[in-house]
Order: structure tokens, then C-alpha cells, then sequence
């Protein structure tokens, strides 16, 4: 995936820095999950570098830290978030700044912390959230309805205010979800 990121980020128009800062965070995000998974195609293995190439592929160039916040941010798996502290120490206080942040789904007043943040700083927790989102039916540890219900009621109405793309994805998933959710 390492190298996938890389060759994206290239064919984007990335700059040689931008291309290392975006490896160096994807090689932090997956430091917790080379401890904690022995399954290299768990959802959860993959996707920082799934966020990245999201971004890259229904976006178009961005600039190299949110791609690389949206390769350390976690909304799921807690034990697989990156702390603070050494995005900080590894990729610099202003990345550390944005993925600090970045909300958590649930959190009190979301939509209104979605929607205050920065664009690119949006597009990384819109990209973060959407992968998780994409591969949740994956998960038999989360509580799909309750995604469901937030993603429609929230995430799905802050991506339509930020980019056609995402949005459409968003909308895409939550039909799509709402049939498999019907069938169960």
C-alpha cells in the first residue's frame, strides 16, 4: 500500500518533499496496526493508505498535509490512532494541530465542528470518515445503524457542502447501506 501511496501522490503532481511527508505518515499510521493485526487485508491495516488514495483519486491534488492527516486520523479504532504527540514529534506541530482537530463521530456538536474546520482540513476527516464508512459491513464490532444514521444526518451534508465528489460517494454509501441494513 506503501508504494500505491507513493505512486499516486507522484501522479498527482507531488512534489519529492510532499511525497515523503505524506510515506512518513502513512509508515506512522501503521506502526499500531503492524502491533496489533496479523491480517495484512483487515480493514483496519489498510486504511490510512485507502484515505490517502481516496483523497488523491475522487479530489485531485491536494496539499501533502491532508493527505498525510488523513492518513493518521482514526474514527474507529482507538488502539489504532496515532497520539498527538507523535504526529507531532514525527510530522510537525502544524500537521499535529490539524489532526488534533479533526472530530470524532458522536462527538458533541460535530456538524458545527465539521463544518468550522479548514477545507483541507475537512476534506482529510471527510476521506478518513468515508473509508471507514465504505468497509464498516467489514466490522462486525461497530454498530452499522448508528453509522448510518449519523453519516446521513451529518458527514453526508458537510461532504455536500465541500465537494461534489465526495458527496456523491457519501450518498452512494449511504443508499447502498441503507439496502444492506433493509435485508438484515
Amino acid at each position: 500500500m506503501a508504494r500505491s501511496v507513493a505512486s499516486a501522490a507522484r501522479a498527482a503532481g507531488l512534489t519529492d518533499a510532499d511525497v515523503d511527508l505524506v510515506g512518513r505518515a502513512h509508515a506512522l499510521a501503521m506502526l499500531p496496526r503492524m502491533g496489533a493485526l496479523d491480517d495484512d487485508h483487515h480493514p483496519a491495516y489498510l486504511h490510512p493508505g485507502r484515505s490517502v488514495l481516496l483523497l488523491l483519486r475522487d479530489v485531485g491534488p491536494l496539499p501533502a498535509g491532508t493527505l498525510a492527516a488523513a492518513a493518521v486520523h482514526d474514527t474507529v479504532d482507538e488502539a489504532l490512532r496515532v497520539a498527538v504527540d507523535a504526529v507531532r514529534r514525527e510530522l510537525g506541530e502544524a500537521l499535529a494541530a490539524t489532526v488534533e482537530s479533526l472530530p470524532l463521530p458522536g462527538d458533541e456538536g460535530l456538524v458545527e465542528r465539521l463544518v468550522t474546520l479548514d477545507e483541507q482540513a475537512r476534506f482529510a476527516a471527510l476521506a478518513e470518515r468515508l473509508d471507514q464508512l465504505r468497509h464498516a459491513h467489514l466490522r462486525p464490532d461497530l454498530d452499522w445503524r448508528a453509522a448510518h444514521e449519523e453519516a446521513g444526518a451529518v458527514w453526508l451534508p458537510v461532504a455536500e457542502r465541500t465537494h461534489a465528489r465526495l458527496a456523491d460517494r457519501f450518498r452512494h454509501w449511504h443508499r447502498a447501506f441503507a439496502r444492506r441494513l433493509r435485508a438484515t
